[in-house]
């Protein structure tokens, strides 16, 4: 991994976290996310991120329209 870090301008750290994570999604190494398990986790982290802004944004118009009848 040592040449090739070198040969590439890069880290043999990087070198050695590409390799396992091309384990992981080969399904060879079972101690991570694959790149599609992290790719739908980021997915589902933003969804999530805008229905609670959305649930916020209706609270506020509620409290918002409930005085307006008062």
């Amino acid at each position: 991994m040592g040449q090739v870090a070198k040969d590439f301008d890069l880290t043999e750290t990087a070198v050695r976290q590409w390799v396992v994570q091309a384990e992981r999604d080969a399904g060879t190494r079972a101690d991570g996310l694959t790149t599609d398990e992290r790719e739908e986790l980021a997915r589902l982290r933003r969804e999530n991120r805008r229905l609670t802004e959305d649930v916020e944004i209706l609270k506020r118009a509620t409290a918002f329209f409930a005085k307006e009848i008062r």
